[in-house]
């Protein structure tokens, strides 16, 4: 019998396919892209056990006692024992701290690209295969939209609504409003990408086929074309990850992000700013350590995905 023979029950598993896939051989041979990966799953693991891993909870009033504000990380002389990174103004465990607040930062960053795909894929299908003066209006749209920045509309509106509703309902609310502006803010990227897949691959056979087999259009969109712009979509995703956690670490620097009691990245860093020159500068540099690290390894992971997922850049 033949050593390349398959017996029964040999089929590789869906990893195995991956992994010894074109991707699973370029990731293996890309050492960038294996060192960001760990990073990051490293920090997304830890951030995800927070509740297992942190020896302090933020959002437990009994476990903050102001006396032990603004002590320094274990390096440093006059630190103690139970806080390895220090502790905030607030006498809050830094440590703790941090991995909860990269748990909310991510959570938003997902949560907010995960909304601006729904709502840019679905304005992308219908502009590109309806076409005509909705793909005009819609286009348009897109481009005014693209004329603002993200964070002028994001302060614009939650300026707005932090006036209407005050702040007690804001700061309460405060999670969802983040992922609300930043999910809106940001659809454009994927409609306009969406709509150039949709008006290349419209016009092709397997579309007229299941035209003739009376699909209906919602289907082919969805079952038929959308498959195809899979790949971009992967790529602009993972940047726009990257770009939303900057965005609400930059909202709540603001103050018009997560509030001091419900920490965020964002919102360590604010709340440690003014304490930097007074010689407590680890409230700010570590959660800032941290913030840089891991938008700089999702970056490094689109950049190679991108280069991965086009056949023009993809050498093998």
């Amino acid at each position: 019998m033949s050593s390349n023979t398959m017996t029964p029950g040999t089929e590789p598993s869906h990893f195995a396919k991956i992994w010894n896939s074109n991707i699973g051989y370029s990731f293996r041979k890309n050492p960038v892209a294996i060192v960001s990966m760990a990073i990051f799953l490293i920090i997304a693991i830890s951030s995800l056990l927070s509740p297992l891993l942190a020896p302090f909870d933020p959002y437990d009033p009994a476990s903050i006692d102001i006396m032990n504000s603004e002590y320094p990380p274990f390096w440093v002389d006059g630190s103690l024992p139970d806080f390895s990174l220090g502790t905030d103004d607030q006498g809050r465990d830094l440590w703790s701290t941090i991995l909860y607040g990269t748990r909310l930062s991510l959570l938003i960053g997902v949560c907010a690209v995960a909304l601006q795909a729904f709502l840019g894929i679905s304005i992308g299908l219908i502009a590109g295969y309806v076409g005509g003066r909705l793909d005009s209006l819609l286009m348009r749209l897109a481009d005014i939209q693209l004329s603002f920045s993200t964070l002028m509309v994001a302060i614009i509106f939650l300026a707005v609504t932090q006036a209407m509703f005050g702040s007690e309902t804001f700061n309460q609310y405060a999670v969802f409003f983040l992922i609300a502006v930043i999910g809106v803010a940001e659809w454009p990227q994927y409609a306009r990408t969406v709509r150039a897949t949709v008006l290349a691959e419209k016009k092709k056979e397997y579309v007229d086929s299941a035209r003739v087999l009376g699909f209906g259009p919602g289907r082919i969109m969805v079952r038929h074309i959308l498959p195809n712009s899979l790949s971009p979509i992967f790529v602009i995703s993972t940047v726009q990850v990257a770009n939303a956690i900057i965005s609400e670490a930059s909202l709540s620097f603001l103050g018009l992000g997560m509030p001091p009691s419900q920490p965020s990245l964002g919102s360590l860093i604010s709340s440690g700013f003014d304490y930097i020159f007074s010689g407590s500068w680890w409230i700010t540099v570590i959660p800032g350590v941290v913030l840089v690290v891991l938008v700089l390894v999702i970056n490094l992971l689109g950049d190679w995905m991108r280069d991965v997922l086009n056949p023009k850049l993809y050498k093998g």
